[in-house]
C-alpha cells in the first residue's frame, strides 16, 4: 500500500509525546480481551524496538529492569509480581523509602519521544509520506464509502482512511472519545534509579541518560493543556516521599497531555460503519504499550485478514445508536 499521514502539527507530539512510556501489562485491568491485547503487545515490544531502531537509527531507550510497585489500599494486586522484603528492596534500590507491601514486576519502559522520532524516521525510510501543518476538516464520501480526506489546505483521495487523531478523533466521526488531562514533570537527580517506582499516587520512570519522569494526574479539563504549577509541585512532593533524593533535584521541565478516553475506557480499534473507514484511537493511558499490536491489528484488518484473537470489544460500532 502507499500511505500518507495527515498531521495537524508534528507527528507524535500530543498524547504520545507526553506519556511516561511504561509497558505496564500488570495494570491492564480485569477486561479479558483487553488483558490479552496488552499481553500480546508487551510480548511484541522487544522485536518491535529492534526493527524500529534498525530502520531508523534512533535509540528508543528500551529498558527492562522492572518496576517496584507499592500496593495501595483498595487497589487490586497486580499479577506476576514477586513480593519484596524491606531488605530486598534496599538491595534493589537503596534510595527508596519502604512504604508498605512492595512487589517487583518484570515490566519494561521506552522513551516515548525517542520512539516517536524513530517511528517518523522509520516510516519515511519505508516510503510513507507525511503531510503536516493542516487540520483534517472532514472525510470525502461516495455514498456509504469513504473516498478520501479533506484538510484545510487540500484534498486527498484514498480507498482506506484511518482515524488516529487521539483526543480529537470524535471531531471526524462519532467514536465517543473525550480528552483526559495529565500533568507530568522531569527531574534529574544526582543518583539515578534503576527501576520504575510506583506508589503514593505517582510513578517515577528513569531514563538511561539520568532524566526521571514523574506522573501523573487524571483530570477532566476538556482540551485545556495549561500547566498548573501547584499540581506539578504536589507530584514532585509525592515522588520525594518515595525517593527523597528526587526532592533535592530541580524540576527540569513540566508538561501536560490529553489522553484519548473512550466511553468505556477501552481502545477503539477496527472497521467503522462506513466502508473503508477505520479507527485506531481511545487507548487512554496505554497508547505506548499498545502501539505494536494496534499496528498489527489495523494492518491485518485493512488487508482483509481475520484477527488472530477476538477484538469484538474494541470495534467502533459498539457505540452506534
Amino acid at each position: 500500500m502507499s500511505v500518507i499521514v495527515l498531521e495537524r502539527h508534528q507527528p507524535g507530539r500530543e498524547a504520545s509525546w507526553a506519556a511516561g512510556g511504561m509497558i505496564a501489562y500488570s495494570e491492564a485491568g480485569p477486561h479479558p480481551q483487553f488483558r490479552e491485547l496488552a499481553r500480546v503487545s508487551a510480548e511484541m515490544y522487544p522485536e518491535f524496538v529492534h526493527r524500529l531502531q534498525d530502520e531508523s537509527g534512533v535509540n528508543v531507550d528500551f529498558r527492562s529492569e522492572g518496576k517496584i510497585h507499592f500496593l495501595e489500599e483498595g487497589k487490586a494486586v497486580p499479577e506476576g509480581g514477586t513480593r519484596l522484603s524491606e531488605a530486598e528492596l534496599r538491595q534493589l534500590e537503596p534510595q527508596v523509602e519502604f512504604s508498605g507491601e512492595a512487589l517487583l514486576l518484570q515490566e519494561s519502559t521506552v522513551d516515548p519521544r525517542a520512539l516517536m522520532e524513530a517511528l517518523v524516521k522509520g516510516a519515511l525510510h519505508l516510503g510513507v509520506e507525511i503531510d503536516s501543518g493542516a487540520d483534517v476538516a472532514g472525510l470525502e464520501l461516495d455514498g456509504n464509502r469513504v473516498s478520501g480526506a479533506i484538510t484545510t489546505k487540500t484534498r486527498y483521495t484514498g480507498q482506506q482512511v484511518v482515524i488516529c487523531a487521539g483526543a480529537w478523533s470524535s471531531s471526524l466521526f462519532d467514536l465517543r472519545i473525550r480528552p483526559v488531562k495529565g500533568h507530568m514533570l522531569e527531574v534529574i537527580p544526582q543518583r539515578p534509579l534503576r527501576h520504575v517506582i510506583h506508589g503514593n499516587g505517582v510513578y517515577i520512570v528513569p531514563r538511561s541518560d539520568g532524566r526521571h519522569v514523574i506522573g501523573s494526574t487524571i483530570e477532566d479539563a476538556g482540551f485545556d493543556k495549561r500547566v498548573n504549577p501547584d499540581v506539578i509541585q504536589r507530584l514532585h512532593q509525592a515522588a520525594a516521599m518515595l525517593v527523597p533524593n528526587l526532592g533535592e533535584g530541580l524540576i527540569h521541565q513540566s508538561w501536560t497531555g490529553l489522553r484519548p478516553c473512550s466511553a468505556d475506557k477501552l481502545p477503539v480499534l477496527g472497521a467503522t460503519s462506513l466502508e473503508g473507514l477505520f479507527a485506531a484511537t481511545g487507548h487512554y493511558r496505554d497508547g505506548i504499550m499498545l502501539a505494536p499490536i494496534t499496528a498489527r491489528v489495523l494492518a491485518g484488518t485493512m488487508s482483509g485478514e481475520v484477527p488472530s484473537f477476538d477484538i469484538t470489544a474494541f470495534l467502533p460500532n459498539r457505540f452506534a445508536n
